[in-house]
Formats: C-alpha cells, sequence, structure tokens
C-alpha cells in the first residue's frame, strides 16, 4: 500500500467518524428539542422562476406548521438528482422522503421496493376520493410508490404567434405546412422550432415519444409486449425518419443537440424562434417569478402573442392530435422506515402536505404542475387568483389534446429507451440510419425480455 493510499483511507476514516460524530449529534439536538427529524431529497432548478418562493412558500410553511418536524432538505435538479438517487438505491440508505417518477428514472426504487405502497396511507385517511383515479393507478412495480402531483403530457408545442402575424404566417395545420415555414423564418434570422436537445431525454419525452404515439396508436406497447409488432415494423421506423427529416429540413436544428435543457426559453420568448417544443411543466419557465416580478412573457403578451398546441398533422399518422403523457411526478417514502413509528407518521404528515390542496394551489398558480388533487377548484382558482393568461391556456390544451398515448421511457426499461435516446441523437448527427436505430432498439427489447 502506497503512502498515499494510506492518508487516504486515513482521510476517510476520520470523515466517516466526524460524519458519524456530527450526525449523532444532530439526532440528539432533534430528540432534545421533542422533533422527528426527516430528510428529504427534493427536485428543483433553483434557477427558474418561483423556485426560491416555493421553498418559502412549501417548505418553510410546512416547517412552521409542524414544528415537531425537523426537515433537512437535499435539492438537486437534472442529471445530478438522478445520480444521487441511484446511489442511494445502491447503497440501501435512502432518505426518509423523496421525489419520485412513477416509472422511467425511477424505475429502480420502484422494482428494489425502495419504497413503501402509498395506497394503504391514503385508505386509512380517507382521502382515495380526494385525487384523480388516474393518478393513483400501481405504478411500475404494481404498487402506488410515489402520490402523483398529477397527469403529465410530456409534449407542448408553444407558438408564438406574434412571430406568425409580423412574417405573413398562420397557424400550421399540417406538418408540411409547418415545413414550410423554414425558408421565410431563415430569411428574417428566425428558427422554426427552438429545442434543447443536449440531454438525450428531452427529445425521446417531448417529441418523439407523441410521434410514436401517432404512427403506433394509443396501444403500440400492449401490441410491442405481445409480440404483435416490433421495433423494425414501419411504425417505429417511421417514427424515427420524421426526426430525421425535421433534422435534416433544419425544422430542428442540430445545434440544438449542443443546447441544454431550458435554455433556449429566452430565444423563443423574444421572437428568435416562432415554436418551443418542451413539457408541459415548462410553462412555469415563462410565467411571473413572483419574488422578482419578473416574468420572460408578460402577462399581456401571455394573452396575445402565444398559444400551446401540439404538432400538426403527420403524413401516415393513425391517430391525430394526439399527446404522449404519464402519470406526474410526486413523493414517495422510504421503506426503511419502521411501520407504525413516529418517523413513518412524519414523512406521511408531509407527503399529505406536498401534495395537499395548499400545495398544489399554489403550484397551480406558478404554473408548476395540474393538480391531481380533486378538492383544487382549477376554475375557481384561475377566476379568483386572477391568474396569468398561461394557466387558462394550459387547462384548455389539456380539454383540446385528451388523446394520450405512452412516454417511451413510462414504459420501457432503461436498457431499452436508452438506446432510443442515444439513437436520436444519432439520427440528428447523421451518424446513423433510423433503420439502423430501429435494428439497435430491437436487440436491445430482445435482450432485455431474454433477461428479465
Amino acid at each position: 500500500m502506497t503512502g498515499m493510499k494510506k492518508v487516504s483511507i486515513l482521510a476517510l476514516a476520520l470523515l466517516l467518524v466526524v460524519s458519524s460524530t456530527f450526525a449523532q449529534g444532530t439526532k440528539e439536538a432533534s430528540a432534545a428539542a421533542g422533533q422527528v427529524e426527516l430528510t428529504v431529497l427534493n427536485y428543483i432548478d433553483m434557477s427558474e422562476p418561483n423556485s426560491a418562493n416555493e421553498v418559502a412558500m412549501v417548505w418553510d410553511k410546512f416547517s412552521a406548521e409542524n414544528p415537531d418536524i425537523k426537515v433537512v432538505r437535499e435539492d438537486l435538479f437534472n442529471e445530478p438528482f438522478h445520480q444521487k438517487t441511484e446511489a442511494y438505491v445502491a447503497s440501501g440508505q435512502l432518505p426518509d422522503v423523496l421525489y419520485m417518477w412513477p416509472s422511467g428514472r425511477s424505475s429502480s426504487l420502484h422494482t428494489t421496493k425502495s419504497v413503501k405502497d402509498l395506497m394503504p396511507f391514503l385508505e386509512k385517511d380517507g382521502l382515495v376520493d380526494s385525487y384523480n383515479p388516474a393518478t393513483l393507478v400501481p405504478q411500475f412495480a404494481g404498487f402506488l410508490g410515489e402520490l402523483p402531483n398529477g397527469i403529465t403530457t410530456t409534449h407542448m408545442l408553444y407558438v408564438n404567434t406574434k412571430v406568425l402575424r409580423e412574417n405573413g404566417l398562420s397557424m400550421p395545420k399540417s406538418y408540411a405546412e409547418m415545413k414550410a415555414m423554414v425558408a421565410p423564418l431563415k430569411a428574417k434570422g428566425i428558427d422554426l422550432i427552438a429545442m434543447d436537445n443536449m440531454d438525450a431525454w428531452v427529445m425521446q419525452s417531448c417529441l418523439f415519444s407523441m410521434v410514436v404515439g401517432r404512427f403506433g396508436g394509443t396501444d403500440w406497447y400492449p401490441r410491442l409486449e405481445a409480440g404483435k409488432i416490433n421495433f423494425n415494423d414501419a411504425w417505429f421506423i417511421n417514427s424515427l425518419s420524421l426526426i430525421g427529416d425535421m433534422y435534416a429540413s433544419e425544422m430542428i436544428k442540430r445545434n440544438s443537440l449542443t443546447s441544454p435543457y431550458g435554455s433556449s426559453r429566452g430565444r423563443f420568448a423574444s421572437g428568435k424562434a416562432a415554436f418551443y417544443i418542451d413539457g408541459d411543466w415548462s410553462t412555469a419557465a415563462f410565467q411571473t417569478d413572483i419574488t422578482t416580478g419578473q416574468a420572460l412573457i408578460s402577462r399581456n403578451a401571455q394573452a396575445s402573442d402565444f398559444e400551446m398546441i401540439v404538432l400538426p398533422a403527420i403524413p401516415g399518422e393513425v391517430i391525430s392530435n394526439s399527446n404522449s403523457g404519464v402519470v406526474g411526478t410526486g413523493f414517495g417514502m422510504s421503506a426503511n422506515l419502521a411501520s407504525g413509528s413516529a418517523k413513518e407518521a412524519a414523512a406521511w404528515r408531509l407527503i399529505k402536505f406536498l401534495q395537499g390542496e395548499y400545495v398544489q394551489t399554489y403550484r397551480l398558480s406558478t404554473g408548476a404542475s395540474f393538480p391531481s388533487n380533486l378538492n383544487v377548484d382549477v376554475a375557481k382558482v384561475v377566476k379568483e387568483a386572477n391568474l396569468e393568461p398561461f394557466v387558462a391556456k394550459r387547462a384548455a390544451y389539456y380539454e383540446k389534446y385528451n388523446t394520450i398515448t405512452p412516454v417511451i421511457d413510462g414504459v420501457l426499461a432503461g436498457d431499452v429507451y436508452n438506446v432510443i435516446n442515444t439513437g436520436l441523437q444519432e439520427i440528428g448527427l447523421g451518424k446513423k440510419t433510423p433503420v439502423q436505430v430501429g435494428q439497435d432498439v430491437q436487440k436491445a427489447w430482445e435482450t432485455w425480455k431474454a433477461n428479465k
């Protein structure tokens, strides 16, 4: 063993002793104060509008109303969050409460049963009827691993109608009409579609899943699972080909593959792109930050210059005006908490609060999510609170585009959807053809089925 290794091991040992002593001291201080300490892994982008305000309006409020509970919160976002989650799963030492997806990036939490089934808690408190039934269906591993904040549609096509008007263009009714806008807009230095595709999940979740639904129908996944179709068939190859055409025609520029998630919202808001593609959650990014009073899109502009639609009719689609969607994110509880313990009761009290009427009403007002809690009267809240036009437009969007097809990373295992994510980027870079990517995905699917 080298001297350096000895020093490193000694330093690690000392760190563990110090950390253990610190943790013990924290627990003793909490116990002395008569508090139950809860560790929480939270998902939040602190650069987003209202993020700082959400800490005050949600987390600080809970602490003020529950002085017997001490919340020790860890705030992370995007890949660092997912990497930390996987590290927790691997160690078997989860935070007491953690932000989760119903499948996809949280699949390991479900399949390892690292979290508890929340349905018995809802039933015990008589809260089952307080939530949209669609949000309480069994999740990835056959149980309710997280209490969702709503239903999420992963594709939203924002339209800057002012850009269209000023360039003599109108709302496109078909893919061909939209594609024909590239040339006149390019002549003015304006992009057709702004999108941030550096993170591989974005294209798959926010556009491709919807396209696959258009070509494959609402039941593409059950038919795939039953062996009636595969990834070498026309429904999937045509879906990949459409993405290839969007890159080749510059409907979506190839430089979007180097654009970090969320970075082009300002360009779209300021008229440097006619359209912007993201998930429904991104409405919050354009609305007013309550703390600063600033907004990417003002109230007046939201009302007059922007709309929310889905990609218009695609040649060869088997269903029209459909969208991709999945049960929303929410919070789960570590399976390590002893049943009937004070810590379990405290964790459930926090989860109930986070998905209760107060928090879901607040998150509706900022555009962060649309409520799963049926006690929130959306129309009433919009009117009485004089919410921004984007909130009302988002509600109308859900009513208009209500044919929902599966999100790829919501139904496929990571061993398969990661191949799709990579393949979409390879098509964008011109490194692989749709047929080659289809073959890669089919091989990954067959391997996964053989090993599951």
